[in-house]
């Protein structure tokens, strides 16, 4: 069994209880832990689509530095990161602009054009895909260690995700190394995101100002590393948004559209955004936030249909089958303006 310790709760509130795991107990664990943190896991995505984890393999010192180093980026002038600009969703690679993307439930290109036009989103982002991509290359600034940071951390996340995968696979009872086929190339994005200082007027005068719309991820998992400045928000049960305090030394990971497909809907996901801080800056100004968010995707040339053992029959499918990588970039054509 779990020890109590391994498993605890990281919020609770109107329904919504998001669970923090001892991640370590599934990577050196014996069989009996394995199983036990496999099966928490799911449970926690089939509660809520959100969990935290602790214990995860990756040093606090390399999280650290990936955030001096998106820091020092976004520092840049604005037309230099613009000379990197983020191009076209097959891409999905360079510098995105405040009010360029407007994240959504909305899939309708012409109605997102118009929030955003109306209502922004108040973040930059930089997204870093996998460096061996053939027709694809990343947009890299001409700056060799920020290069190789990135590359690594991206490759340490694609370790995590590889590992998270399996223990999905492990609490749905599916057979050793179910999902290696699906994430070994690697296909995620790196996002580093930049919520720029705001005054508190600005959240005052517009209600519906946000720094990222409610919205639901797009692929299999995602690994969100966060500062302390809060502001991320889940979906309750009760339609209500619950602050997902950050808590140090963790990862929060949420679940994808395509996992909630690929599973038939037991696993859930859920939608969230990121708002006004929930502490009043004292100043009025709310200081800067910084996060980064690793997009796990299964490997773009995969189809991605109901699990067997998911569903009885033919027609208890909820979801046509899908490339992966048609699908995403569908919803990032209908995010983005370019």
């Amino acid at each position: 069994m779990v020890s109590s310790s391994a498993v605890g709760t990281a919020v609770d509130q109107d329904s919504l209880f998001i669970a923090l795991i001892d991640f370590s107990l599934f990577l050196h664990g014996d069989e009996q832990e394995k199983k036990a943190v496999a099966k928490r896991v799911v449970d926690g995505f089939k509660e809520a689509g959100f969990i935290y984890i602790k214990n995860h393999g990756i040093p606090q010192e390399t999280i650290d530095q990936v955030f001096a180093e998106s820091a020092s980026f976004f520092k840049r002038p604005k037309a230099e990161k613009e000379a990197l600009a983020w191009t076209v969703p097959r891409s999905n690679r360079g510098y995105t602009s405040q009010g360029r993307e407007k994240t959504s439930l909305v899939q309708d290109k012409v109605f997102v054009d118009s929030l955003r036009a109306t209502n922004p989103d108040l973040k930059e982002s930089f997204e870093i895909g996998r460096d061996d991509e053939p027709e694809y290359k990343n947009n890299w600034p001409e700056d060799p260690n920020f290069v190789s940071i990135m590359k690594t951390f991206h490759d340490t996340c694609k370790g995590l995700h590889i590992d998270v995968m399996r223990a999905i696979g492990l609490g749905l009872g599916l057979k050793d190394g179910f999902f290696d086929e699906y994430t070994d190339k690697g296909d995620n994005t790196l996002r580093l995101l930049h919520y720029p200082s705001t005054p508190k007027e600005v959240f005052v005068k517009n209600k519906d100002t946000v720094r990222a719309g409610r919205h639901t991820d797009y692929g299999s998992i995602t690994l969100l590393f966060q500062d302390d400045r809060g502001g991320l928000q889940v979906r309750s049960p009760k339609g209500t948004f619950v602050d997902a305090t950050p808590i140090p030394g963790t990862i929060v990971i949420n679940a994808g559209d395509l996992l909630a497909r690929w599973s038939n809907g037991i696993i859930r996901s859920t939608e969230h955004q990121v708002v006004e801080p929930p502490i009043p800056p004292e100043s009025g100004i709310y200081p800067a936030r910084y996060s980064c968010a690793y997009f796990c995707n299964p490997n773009f040339d995969k189809t991605i249909e109901a699990i067997p053992g998911t569903y009885a029959s033919e027609a208890d499918k909820k979801y046509p089958s899908i490339n992966s990588g048609d699908y995403l970039a569908q919803r990032l054509e209908a995010t983005y303006t370019y």
